[in-house]
């Protein structure tokens, strides 16, 4: 049963856990303050103003959930937007809409064995048969994503049995388990395991999600569309920073030619006309290459700045 709908006010599910500093992050940097009490469930969100969408006002309500539980929440209606993984939407196989992928806390899921038995396994062709023939039993499975280990069983490994982890699954094999399907965002913890990645199932990352409910609503899918913008410009700004340098008129053409920006450059003359300041958003990786070409180019006074936001 679908929750009761409340027409002016945006129910946020907010993570608890290893996504929460981040997105409480974005909200902030967002200029939509978010504070969270380790002790209470219900972060106060917002300076205590309603917002202005398209429509009409409208308030946010927040509260602190498990990602598995807002994925949950969504799919029932009891909640309109929320973050979770795009791993636990395909575990729970829920109906709800996809709004924005924060690339926020990239995990990858793997299938991963200890390192002695990946070789034996390699070598004996990959199948079940060939595994039991190595570890002497029925291959074991162990994951805390039970839906994704089944399909990838019956697609893989087909014969093995599965059995539920609650956590640190990475500690299963050898002895109770030959395989586990965990998430990974850098090996760390399976190399420190001993653990060798033998296939690759999906990438995920912090998204934003809706109910499909709350989504047929105009006045809540203003208000999403509006916090949308917000949170991609501040992911946007935090990819790039503000450039700016000056150059003569005749060495002006080749500077530009050089120059990465949203769409063209901001020129601006300088003193009589024969030097300009030039302006552009710079993708911050691109720095350490571009800043001494720039020089090489004739460019001087280079000021470099960080970004708060940036709406393209």
């Amino acid at each position: 049963m679908e929750g009761q709908d409340r027409g002016n006010e945006l129910r946020i599910g907010i993570p608890k856990g290893r996504m929460q500093a981040k997105v409480v992050e974005l909200f902030n940097d967002a200029g939509i303050p978010l504070s969270v009490d380790e002790r209470e469930y219900r972060p106060r969100i917002g300076n205590g103003k309603p917002a202005t969408t398209a429509s009409r006002h409208i308030t946010y309500e927040a509260k602190l959930l498990k990602p598995q539980n807002i994925l949950e929440m969504l799919a029932s209606g009891s909640r309109d937007i929320g973050f979770a993984g795009a791993d636990w939407v395909r575990e729970l196989g829920v109906d709800v809409v996809e709004l924005l992928d924060t690339g926020l806390d990239p995990v990858t899921i793997v299938a991963a064995m200890p390192e002695s038995l990946a070789e034996a396994f390699q070598r004996c062709g990959g199948s079940a048969e060939a595994l039991a023939s190595v570890c002497g039993r029925t291959p074991i499975v162990a994951s805390e994503y039970e839906t994704i280990a089944r399909q990838w069983i019956a697609a893989k490994l087909p014969g093995a049995s599965f059995v539920r982890s609650y956590g640190a699954t990475e500690v299963f094999p050898p002895e109770d388990a030959d395989i586990i399907i965990d998430n990974a965002a850098t090996g760390t913890t399976l190399r420190a395991n001993k653990l060798a990645i033998v296939d690759t199932i999906m990438t995920s990352s912090t998204r934003l999600f809706a109910s499909r409910s709350a989504m047929a609503n105009p006045v809540k899918r203003d208000a999403a569309d509006a916090l949308i913008l917000l949170f991609k410009s501040v992911l946007e700004a935090r990819r790039r920073v503000m450039l700016e340098v000056n150059i003569s008129a005749e060495l002006l053409e080749g500077l530009v030619s050089i120059l990465p920006c949203l769409r063209a450059p901001t020129i601006a003359p300088l003193g009589k006309g024969d030097a300009f300041a030039v302006k552009v958003a710079a993708p911050r990786e691109m720095l350490a290459s571009l800043i001494p070409e720039i020089k090489r180019r004739g460019g001087t006074d280079i000021v470099v700045t960080e970004m708060c936001q940036l709406v393209p």
